[in-house]
Parts: C-alpha cells; structure tokens; sequence
C-alpha cells in the first residue's frame, strides 16, 4: 500500500477503536438516574449562583430557580460578582415581582489574588449557605434555566443512589448558524474525552462534571475543602469533580432533558471565545500535549476527507476506500448527538471542519497563554497559574 494508504487505514483504525472502546462516548442515553421512590425526608438545599453581568439573561433563568416545586426546605443566594449592569438589583426586583424560593444577593468585592472569579463567588455563596447546614448545595450558573421539577429531581437521583454529586451538562442554545456547528461538536468532543460512563462507573475510568448544573453533598464538599482546593482553576468543574472524587465521593455526570443554557454566541467569534479561553488550560499549559492534540485532531478528523479526496485524485483506491470509510464511521458516531440537539443529520459529514476550527481556537489558547494574557472572561484576564501567589499543586 502507498504511505497515502497507510496514513488512511491508521485513521481508520483509530475511528474503530472509538467506536467500540472508549466508553461508547458518543452514545446520549446517560440520562438523570431515577430511583424507584422518592426521599421519606426531603434535605434542605440551598441554590448558589455565581453571576457577574448576567441582566441580559438572568430574567428568564432566575424565575426558573425561584419556581422550584421541590418539596422540602430550599433558598436561592446570588452572589452579584462586581457586575457594571445592576445583576443584583435586578435579582431582587424579580424576586420581589415574581416571589417563590427565597433569594439572598451577596456581594464579596473583587477577587483576592489567586482565585477566579466565579470560584471566588461560590466562596462566599457556600460560606452563607453553610450557616443554613443545608445537606446539599446546587450550583448553578446564572444563563441555566431549570424546568420546575429540576431541583427535585436532582435530589432524588443523589438520595436515591448515594451520590456524592450529581452534574448534568445542560442542553446549550442552537439558534444561528455558527451555534449549529459548534454548538452540538462542543458537547461530542466532551463526551469523547470524559466519556460518561467511565464517569459514573462504580469503579469509574474518568472524572468529570459540568460546572452550569451540580449537585453537590455539603458534608462532601467540606471534606473536600471546596472551592479553596480549587481557587485557581479555569476549569473549575473538572477540578471540583477531581477534588470530590479524591475524599472518595461518587459522582454521576450526563446529558439534561430539564436544564437548558439560554446565553446566546450568535457569532464564531462569541464561539472563539468561550473555547480558547480555557483550551490551552484543559491541556495543562503543556506544549507536549498541545502538539500531540494537535497531531491526534489532524489524524483522528482531517485525514478522513483529505485522503479520500487525494485517492480519489491519484487512483489510490485503498486510500480513498480507508479514508471514505473513516469520515463514515466519524459521521455515524456525530448522529446522535445531532438527535439531541434537534439538528439536521446532513451537519454530521461537516465534523472535520468544525473540528479543523477547534484545533485553530486551541492554538490560539496556547498563543494568547503564552503572550502572558492568560484566561479571559467578562473583563478579567487571569494570571497563569504558575505566576499567581497563594497557588499550590492540585489548588
């Protein structure tokens, strides 16, 4: 076989083992647990979210907090993090307005050095909702929004399984164009590197959750020293789900069908954003893995069409046959999470494009680390971790 060929088949090779070995990650049926009853005693729980500028979209997400069915004893605290556009005021003007669970706003100030800023607001959001010696703590960010029986149903599926956390990465918005190529790819790229299954497993291969959604046992987190152990993480609910996993907590972790995210990226350039500023962070600031995910993307995605393309053009029919059959296996593994998202099944052959503009945003994560902007979010652009005092290893 010519090089061309070889190139192909390997891809190929690696599509099936995806298929079959890791973790069936592109399935979507790890769905939220249901235990046969529901708790005889429902725990209190107390809702943290941490906010800063969200008046954009905290009318439609709040009142969803605040009309909780849950049926035991439940508080809501926002923790206003130096918002410019009244996210405070306007917490409480539609508390007042539209009543239910009972809402505290916070304010802590700016963050010390050495912590983000929204581990900073669940800082003090935890801080107050100790005094409450609630049994769990649901954390939440202030673009999700909960169908009524959420919290309820969280709860039951932690009590009902002995859950230390429960997260459910919430169903994100598709509405443009550029939301319906990256939007769905984001979720399939996830769910490829933390496959959930190896997640929830008694004896689990993987650690992970998803910071818009969880659940966490209070007396876990405590243990845990959460947020503190994690002051510094720009992905913080990989680091939260680590730093529950080490005190010897259970975790479940998949898709949502009752909690959606309604921020908005009408633009690629909104897209860019939102992956770049902590790409370069999941690879741990390491150019070995920068290049190695570079290589794997270039092998696992862009080689199918290209060597399908180019046998075709030279005649090389084992190339083209490996690198058809490649892109086919790709695409099949796409559909189901299209499904989810209510998206056509023709987006599934566009994979290796949308993924060519991630490996594109990862390069420009690694470039904007390394001209010292570290990771940007709403105004604040974080120190890299190995020049912010206070840090130590796995903070």
């Amino acid at each position: 076989m010519s090089p061309l060929a070889w190139i192909a088949t390997g891809s190929l090779a690696v599509w099936g083992w995806l298929l079959l070995g890791q973790g069936f990650f592109w399935r979507t049926d790890q769905r939220l647990p249901h235990p046969p009853s529901a708790p005889e005693e429902w725990p209190r729980v107390v809702v943290v979210v941490p906010a800063r500028d969200e008046a954009e979209v905290l009318p439609l997400s709040l009142p969803s907090l605040l009309a909780q069915d849950y049926p035991g004893p439940a508080e809501v605290i926002l923790v206003d993090d130096g918002s410019s556009d009244g996210t405070g005021r306007l917490a409480e003007e539609l508390a007042r307005c539209r009543g239910g669970l009972p809402l505290t706003v916070v304010r802590p100030g700016e963050p010390e050095p050495g912590w983000t800023g929204k581990l900073w607001a669940l800082r003090h959001g935890m801080a107050l909702a100790r005094a409450r010696v609630p049994e769990f703590l649901l954390l939440t960010d202030a673009d999700i929004a909960h169908e009524p029986d959420s919290l309820r149903l969280l709860v039951t599926a932690a009590t009902g399984h002995r859950l230390d956390l429960v997260s459910q990465m919430a169903r994100l918005r598709v509405a443009s164009g550029w939301e319906r190529l990256i939007v769905p790819a984001f979720v399939y790229f996830f769910c490829q590197l933390y496959p959930f299954r190896w997640i929830n497993r008694r004896r689990p291969l993987a650690t992970a959750a998803a910071g818009g959604c969880v659940l966490l046992r209070a007396e876990t987190a405590e243990r845990a020293r959460v947020p503190e152990v994690i002051r510094q993480a720009v992905i913080d609910d990989v680091s939260l789900a680590r730093a529950v996993r080490r005190v010897g907590g259970r975790i479940w972790l998949g898709l949502a069908e009752r909690v959606d995210s309604i921020r908005p990226y009408p633009r690629l350039a909104d897209l860019w954003r939102m992956v770049a500023r902590s790409a370069y962070a999941q690879l741990r600031h390491n150019p070995l893995l920068l290049l190695g995910t570079v290589a794997g993307l270039a092998l696992v995605y862009l080689v199918p069409p290209v060597t399908l393309a180019a046998g075709l053009l030279a005649d090389d029919a084992p190339a083209a046959w490996a690198g058809g059959a490649a892109w086919a296996v790709m695409a099949f593994t796409y559909l189901p999470m299209l499904r989810y998202y209510r998206q056509p099944a023709w987006l599934a052959p566009l994979l290796p494009f949308t993924a060519l503009l991630y490996l594109l945003m990862t390069a420009d994560s690694a470039v904007q680390h390394y001209r010292g902007r570290g990771a940007a979010w709403k105004g604040r652009t974080y120190a890299r971790p190995e020049s912010a005092p206070g840090t130590h290893p796995g903070s």
